[in-house]
């Protein structure tokens, strides 16, 4: 960290130190194993910092540039690749997903949109389909079982986060958008990764970085949302051919960082245009009102909260009013938007503030209690901002 360049950019150092410790005691009362996280204003790198470990057991220390499992916030690369086909006129919202993958329409599906599927309101399941675990990271295959599947509720009736299955669906999508010339790894490297220069990203686990990865290791083992070995099994099934579009990336935090910047200077970085502003404009408001999201029904009697708004735009969380359980900090602007990965990821985007957040962590929380984590770091990153 350059405490000159934070305060030029108009945090205070000293309040930065703060995050520091606050991150440190985490790490060291074993509440989590260790992250990197950094924090830019106005297109400049106010705050980067690694700390603890990627791998406690072999002792293995988060270095700059740490390879992670991106876990949910991947969810964000398959929405930026939708929207993409949009401005290109390939898609709408009002699109039904059957006219691109007719099979999906089957047992009364052919209503969803991708408007729906976006917003987490297509009534797809939270958990995995029926099949076999060891072809979850198989595309085709997970499709195919999301095609079988009958739809929850009502498109548009409630707000049910899918973990898996929709983001599988609208990846393919994508990939049946030009006849399936590519499978989706290919798509997102050519048209995501490569273009934005974020060069230690990829689909599965790429060769190159899988000496270094940070193993998926549940350090929090309370069963709430997930089962921890749930959550360790996602990291173990990774592999070279592996395709799990809702999250089964390896990313590191400067590459997700360049990913944030695109869309905080309105979706062009470096001169590469991936969105239009007004996509970014569109993505900040709340699609799904004062409803619920049925994923964190399950904290009303494990931690006591009550219910709160579902804060979910065009494929990205957001902010919203009110006081709430919120990743992204109480003292974030109502239209800050990012994602969110499962007891370990955050990234966000607060465009009345002009500031990129992310966070890539090791050691997984469970999810209520890696929300509070997450709430607490990013208020006090917007605490350091007096200027």
């Amino acid at each position: 960290m350059s405490p000159g360049n934070a305060q030029q950019l108009g945090f205070a150092p000293d309040r930065l130190e703060r995050l520091s410790a606050a991150i440190q005691h985490d790490v060291e009362a074993e509440r989590y194993d260790g992250c990197e996280l950094l924090v830019g204003r106005h297109g400049q790198v106010a705050y980067h910092q690694q700390f603890g470990w990627a791998d406690r057991a072999a002792g293995r220390r988060v270095e700059t540039g740490q390879p992670f499992v991106s876990m949910s916030i991947g969810k964000q690369f398959v929405v930026a690749l939708v929207l993409n086909r949009i401005e290109r006129g390939d898609l709408a919202l009002t699109t039904p997903v059957a006219e691109v993958i007719p099979e999906f329409g089957a047992r009364g599906k052919s209503r969803i949109t991708i408007a729906h599927m976006l917003t987490h309101t297509a009534g797809m399941p939270a958990m995995l389909p029926p099949m076999p675990l060891e072809l979850v990271a198989n595309l085709e295959a997970l499709v195919t079982a999301a095609c079988g599947l009958l739809a929850e509720c009502l498109p548009g009736e409630r707000v049910s986060y899918s973990a898996i299955v929709a983001h599988a669906v609208l990846a393919e999508v994508v990939r049946r958008l030009e006849g399936s010339q590519r499978s989706f790894r290919q798509v997102v490297a050519d048209d995501l990764f490569e273009p934005l220069g974020m060069a230690q990203t990829a689909l599965g686990l790429r060769a190159d970085l899988a000496a270094r990865l940070a193993p998926v290791v549940a350090r929090d083992r309370r069963r709430g949302l997930f089962e921890p070995e749930m959550l360790e099994m996602t990291g173990a099934m990774l592999n070279a051919e592996s395709e799990l579009p809702a999250g089964g990336y390896v990313t590191t935090a400067p590459d997700m960082y360049r990913f944030a910047e695109m869309l905080r200077r309105g979706g062009e970085l470096d001169g590469v245009r991936i969105l239009a502003p007004a996509t970014i404009a569109a993505i900040q408001v709340n699609r799904t009102g004062e409803k619920s999201n049925s994923l964190w029904d399950y904290t009303q009697a494990f931690r006591g909260w009550q219910p709160f708004p579902a804060c979910l735009g065009l494929g990205f969380f957001l902010r919203g009013t009110g006081v709430h359980p919120t990743p992204f900090g109480t003292l974030s602007s109502p239209r800050t938007f990012g994602g969110l990965g499962a007891g370990s990821n955050v990234f966000w985007i607060d465009p009345e503030r002009d500031v990129s957040y992310v966070f890539l962590s090791s050691g997984l929380m469970e999810d209520s209690y890696s929300i509070e984590r997450h709430q607490r770091l990013s208020d006090l990153v917007l605490a350091a901002l007096v200027g």
